[in-house]
């Protein structure tokens, strides 16, 4: 992957299935609702901070927003007088839920001039990886270099259901990991965002470092500065900084100028 220059440096082989481990995804899905946005099981595990603007911001930070159903119909021409250039909107999570504002979202965000991309949450224990990307790409998680499409995200995060983990060794996470994003990669073109916390990333995958070169990474960090980042990467491409803010849903921060934002929504792997 070509990594861009501007952001300061800190930090198509198929593979097997992973067999569901714990409950099949009408199982989970009698449990209750599955609208679950990126980070929200990390708020539960890892609780926020009050955001200050931290010390390690050494490049602009480019404001933007993370939405999901939970928005609803949002008001995209006022985020972006309020100064968010781009937006993550969440799209499907396992194999059967869509967002049902998708559509509107999405269209709304492009229609205001942001850059803007779809998200996945996954649900690794019911069902496979590569059935998982296709859904997501079938639904919402495309790619296009016209400067305007973020790369598509992977949500991979704590189990809202049951075990953190999903019932999957640390091995067998990474697996599924990178069964999604070779996948994804194959009909994009572009390898995932991954949003993943610094926790649950060494808890779930024995903190892998082989993503790093591969695929961008967009951690959850609800305080004054990023902190630790996983093993494999030396900066992160965006920050969700906080929950709340003045723009829709989550607030993040793209770690480089807004035209490094359209280079980084233009550039191939």
């Amino acid at each position: 992957m070509k990594r861009p220059i501007w952001i300061m440096s800190a930090s198509f082989v198929a593979i097997g299935c992973v067999a569901p481990t714990e409950q099949s995804e009408s199982e989970t899905l009698a449990l209750g609702s599955i609208d679950h946005t990126a980070g929200s099981q990390v708020r539960l595990h890892e609780g926020t901070a009050i955001d200050v603007r931290g010390a390690d911001a050494l490049v602009v930070q480019t404001p933007g927003c993370d939405v999901s159903s939970h928005q609803g119909s949002v008001n995209w021409a006022s985020a972006a007088n309020a100064g968010a250039k781009f937006s993550y909107i969440k799209a499907t999570e396992g194999t059967s839920y869509k967002n049902p504002y998708f559509a509107e979202q999405y269209q709304g965000c492009r229609d205001a001039g942001l850059i803007c991309g779809a998200y996945h949450f996954a649900l690794p224990n019911t069902s496979n990886a590569t059935a998982q990307a296709d859904f997501f790409v079938d639904n919402g998680g495309g790619w296009s270099a016209d400067g305007k499409t973020l790369p598509p995200s992977l949500d991979i995060e704590y189990n809202p259901y049951g075990s953190t983990c999903y019932g999957l060794s640390a091995s067998a996470m990474v697996a599924w990991v990178r069964e999604f994003s070779n996948r994804v990669k194959a009909r994009t073109n572009r390898y995932p965002t991954i949003y993943t916390s610094t926790s649950w990333w060494s808890q779930c995958t024995g903190n892998n470092a082989t993503f790093g070169t591969t695929n961008p990474l967009w951690v959850p960090r609800y305080g004054s500065s990023v902190g630790t980042l996983p093993a494999g990467w030396s900066y992160q491409t965006i920050w969700q900084h906080a929950d709340s803010g003045p723009l829709p849903g989550d607030q993040d921060r793209f770690n480089g100028a807004p035209d490094r934002l359209q280079v980084f929504a233009s550039t191939p792997d």
